[in-house]
C-alpha cells in the first residue's frame, strides 16, 4: 500500500480554533471534503508544497479542507487521510502558504487538522488512534506538541488519551 509523505508540519500552537497572529482574534473553523473546483488555487505556483490533485484522485484517500466559518472560499489548510482497519492514517497535512513561517496569518491550523483526524478516528470506532510518518528531525516535536508516541522508525501514533485532548480542545460539541 502506498503511504503518504514524511510529515513535516509544525504545531505552532494548540488553540481553540485558529488564531489571527496580528489581532489575536480566534475564528471558528469547519472541515469539509475538498472538491475538484477547490484545486484552482491549490497549486505549486501559489506556493502549496504538495500535489493535492494527486491526493484527490487517489480513491483510497479522503481529502479535507479547513476553512473559517462563513468564509468557505479561503482554504486555511489541507489534510489527506486513509481509513485503515483499526486507525486513521494521515498521509499529508499542509497549512496554506500564508499560514506558514514567521509572517503566517493564522496559527493553530495544523493542530486543528490533526484534531479532526483524531475526531474521525473516534467516529469510526478506532478509539482515537491516528498514525503518520514523521521526518526524523520532527519526531520530538510531535512527542511534545501532540503527545504522539514514537512507534519506531518514522512512525508516530496518537493514542486515545492524546486524541481526546486534541478533540476536546478543537471541537466543543
Amino acid at each position: 500500500m502506498k503511504r503518504g509523505a514524511l510529515q513535516s508540519f509544525r504545531i505552532d500552537r494548540l488553540t481553540n480554533s485558529i488564531q489571527n497572529t496580528i489581532s489575536g482574534d480566534s475564528f471558528q473553523t469547519e472541515v469539509s471534503l475538498l472538491v475538484l473546483k477547490d484545486l484552482k488555487t491549490i497549486t505549486k505556483k501559489n506556493r502549496w508544497l504538495f500535489n493535492w490533485k494527486t491526493e484527490l484522485s487517489d480513491y483510497s484517500r479522503e481529502v479535507y479542507k479547513l476553512t473559517i466559518v462563513n468564509n468557505p472560499d479561503i482554504i486555511q489548510g489541507l489534510l489527506s487521510i486513509s481509513i485503515e482497519a483499526d486507525h486513521i492514517f494521515m498521509n499529508l497535512v499542509e497549512s496554506a502558504p500564508f499560514n506558514v513561517g514567521k509572517t503566517k496569518l493564522y496559527e493553530g491550523v495544523a493542530g486543528n487538522l490533526v484534531a479532526y483526524a483524531c475526531r474521525l478516528s473516534f467516529q469510526k470506532g478506532f478509539d482515537g488512534f491516528v498514525a503518520f510518518d514523521a521526518k526524523t528531525k520532527l519526531i520530538n516535536h510531535y512527542v511534545k506538541s501532540l503527545r504522539a508516541y514514537h512507534f519506531g522508525g518514522q512512525r508516530m501514533i496518537i493514542t486515545t488519551e492524546a486524541s481526546q485532548i486534541l478533540v476536546n480542545r478543537y471541537f466543543k460539541n
